[in-house]
């Protein structure tokens, strides 16, 4: 990936989005550094905030209208912070470090934070095809650099997200910032739209809920090996699994809530069933990627699903047709 700070004009970057996600692949390409400006994330969000939503505050209530208040993701900097100096290498293949710093309003890093999910920051890196999808946990220097080694096994442009919550700050935020890998963009793992079952290493996770904009909807991800539930899941990060959601076309950041977050205390045998709570601000596509550990490995689940719009969810269910909240 290379360093943050150059322009493209906003109908090139759409188009990166658009040809990533719909699987335009085999060009030789060198994606430049790229940020968002702030006049097209106003486009894409169409006011929204850029706060994140889990656990926060942010939430709007189940059941209202579709808002994209409720999307994090969408800028460099937001509430005075800003996710700056990104940089690690641009080639594949090349083992080398990813840096950035998050600085406040007076332009000095920040170096205090608040735990989430018991880490001070969450670092997630994804390409623009849902594919090469990695959640990791750098490590911050001295001086308020963040850093962790890094090598790209893919080329293309990558979003990469940092979540945080500034020591004191009344709320957790994420920030976005984009960067890109040089050489023959090839197909690799994004998620197959409409997959309900899908591969993590040795095991198939199912995926059970349907998400209808604006409504809270229970997620049950199951987990097997050799078609026999696992029950010997084990806490991650504080729950039996982490779950991140993007919307396809801005990618948009949602994180959802693990519902069974209070019995992971002490626990090593959970599972086969990770249940999440997710409210979908808008109708749509959504990339869902569910993290759990079994044996100190952590494994990521991929799926690509729809969001329904209330009106239609609703028209389906009083037609007879089924409106499942985890089941």
């Amino acid at each position: 990936m290379s360093r943050s700070g150059g322009e493209l004009s906003p109908a090139l970057r759409l188009g990166l989005f658009g040809a990533g996600l719909a699987g335009v692949f085999g060009l030789a390409v060198a994606v430049g550094p790229m940020v968002v400006p702030r006049d097209t994330v106003a486009a894409w969000a169409h006011g929204g905030q850029h706060g994140s939503a889990h656990g926060d505050g942010a939430h709007e209530a189940p059941g209202s209208a579709s808002h994209s208040s409720d999307v994090a993701g969408l800028s460099v900097d937001a509430d005075g912070y800003r996710f700056t100096d990104l940089d690690a290498p641009a080639e594949t293949g090349r083992a080398g470090r990813l840096s950035f710093r998050i600085l406040d309003s007076e332009g000095d890093p920040v170096t205090a934070f608040d735990e989430t999910h018991e880490r001070d920051l969450h670092l997630i890196v994804v390409r623009t095809d849902g594919a090469q999808f990695r959640h990791v946990h750098p490590e911050m220097g001295d001086d308020g650099t963040w850093g962790i080694p890094w090598t790209s096994d893919a080329a293309g442009a990558y979003r990469v997200f940092a979540d945080f919550r500034p020591a004191g700050h009344d709320r957790t935020l994420t920030l976005t910032n984009t960067a890109g890998v040089t050489g023959t963009v090839a197909p690799t793992d994004s998620p197959t739209p409409g997959d309900r079952v899908v591969h993590a290493g040795p095991f198939t996770v199912e995926l059970a809920g349907d998400l209808v904009a604006g409504a809270e909807t229970e997620l049950e991800f199951t987990v097997r090996r050799d078609e026999s539930p696992v029950t010997a899941i084990e806490p991650y990060l504080g729950a039996a699994g982490h779950l991140v959601m993007l919307r396809v076309g801005d990618f948009g950041y949602l994180h959802a809530h693990p519902l069974d977050e209070a019995e992971t205390a002490g626990a090593t045998d959970l599972g086969p069933a990770i249940r999440f709570a997710a409210t979908p601000p808008t109708a749509g596509d959504y990339l869902l990627y569910v993290d759990f550990q079994v044996d100190g490995q952590v494994h990521t689940a991929a799926f690509a699903v729809g969001a329904a719009a209330a009106g239609a969810a609703t028209e389906a269910h009083d037609d007879g047709g089924e409106h499942a909240a985890g089941h």
